[in-house]
């Protein structure tokens, strides 16, 4: 039988999968890794979250089929949150739904509104659903590098230009997954102006808009005028309230686009555990201080981070949101591949970070730092760093090239 098959062989070898048998191998071997490569978050959920869950899994009626657009509560709980938040109304019939996680409606938004041949713009580099889940779908890809200025639509308007078919949609995704960039309300503006003029779907990610940190809350697209024409934007409760495992998310905005994501939901699955999504009401309408605790808590381990690191000769720039750091790869090793230099330092230093190639090739020459470990593990971190760029000259002897290893 040819197990060839299409969707399969348009999906390269996944990055991340190269550093994390590294990982799990060295684990094995009863070594301690410091890890700050998977945006996995370790801090528990919220008590009040959990014994609501607990309360409304026991009773039995719970245990059934849910909705797979969202119980009706939890719909009005995300409407409710975007007009306090972002004062931006929604009707939580037709403007919102409840997604497994922003992933899946990232995936599915692609499923419901692509067709084979479709030309998608996405920037680059960026969180990897962003393209990987119209190529599944079927759509061509044409990356545009990601920033929050003038030059963005500079980029945006010259693809389109010159891209056949015309190009349906642009993704946008700020605060920005690794790259921490962060999108203000004129730059938001342009955009949606633009779309608009250009018969453009808008695709935001907002999985990020409570983790900022000395700066002003970021701001949704759909508070443009005319955005909810053209946007549709995602949002994830996995980091807002440390929830990542319990998967729940959203998608709200333009009507028709949620009815077509409702559509395609409807065929394929249920929603999400309706305990699950009863807790994430009670997330969303209970006390908010638990969101600031979080965010203290990811501001401290930045700080301590980019401190840390800096002593240890490894400049980082502080991010002004997300959970991660964007860094170049430290000076001494500014030869090699950014794959090559997290496998050297997880085998020589004990630390796994994440390759910027794995989010696109203008992220080669980058790493993402999760902010997933403690200020104490940071501090041996960066010890550990301390040591391996100390020991750098010796190393490098034996470490493949940028160029070659490009050419892998």
């Amino acid at each position: 039988m040819d197990m060839d098959f299409h969707r399969i062989k348009r999906l390269p070898p996944y990055v991340f999968e190269q550093v994390n048998t590294l990982k799990a191998e060295a684990r094995a071997r009863g070594e301690d890794i410091i890890d700050f490569g998977m945006g996995n978050p370790d801090m528990p959920t919220p008590q009040h979250i959990v014994d609501k869950l607990v309360e409304t899994v026991q009773k039995p009626r719970t245990t059934r089929y849910s909705a797979s657009r969202g119980i009706p509560g939890l719909r009005r709980a995300q409407a409710a949150y975007y007009e306090r938040r972002f004062g931006v109304k929604l009707d939580p019939d037709t403007q919102v739904i409840a997604t497994l996680g922003s992933k899946e409606g990232f995936a599915n938004m692609a499923q419901a509104i692509t067709a084979p041949g479709d030309v998608i713009l996405v920037p680059n580099p960026t969180y990897p659903i962003h393209e990987f889940g119209f190529i599944i779908s079927g759509a061509a890809i044409r990356h545009v590098p990601a920033s929050a200025d003038d030059e963005f639509l500079v980029h945006v308007d010259r693809a389109l230009r010159h891209s056949v078919p015309k190009p349906t949609a642009l993704v946008l995704n700020f605060p920005a997954n690794p790259t921490a960039v962060v999108a203000d309300r004129d730059f938001y503006r342009e955009v949606v102006n633009y779309a608009r003029k250009n018969d453009l779907i808008l695709l935001s990610d907002l999985a990020y808009s409570e983790i900022f940190f000395d700066i002003d809350p970021p701001p949704s697209i759909l508070e443009i005028e005319g955005a909810m024409d053209v946007a549709v934007e995602f949002t994830s409760l996995s980091k807002t309230y440390a929830m990542p495992g319990w998967r729940m998310g959203f998608a709200v905005g333009n009507e028709r686009l949620i009815k077509a994501l409702g559509r395609v939901k409807s065929y394929l699955d249920y929603g999400a555990f309706t305990p699950i999504q009863v807790a994430a009401t009670a997330a969303l309408n209970g006390p908010q201080d638990c969101v600031e605790e979080i965010r203290q808590v990811y501001k401290a381990r930045r700080d301590c981070l980019v401190e840390a690191f800096g002593r240890a000769g490894w400049q980082v720039p502080a991010p002004p949101a997300t959970m991660f750091a964007w860094a170049k790869v430290p000076e001494q090793m500014r030869g090699m591949a950014s794959l090559d230099f997290a496998k050297l330092l997880l085998e020589k230093a004990g630390v796994a970070v994440s390759p910027g190639v794995g989010f696109g090739e203008y992220g080669e020459g980058y790493v993402r730092i999760a902010l997933v470990e403690n200020e104490q593990r940071i501090r041996q971190a960066a010890r550990n760093i301390k040591r391996f760029l100390a020991e750098s000259d010796e190393t490098l002897h034996n470490v493949i090239p940028l160029a070659s290893s490009q050419g892998r």
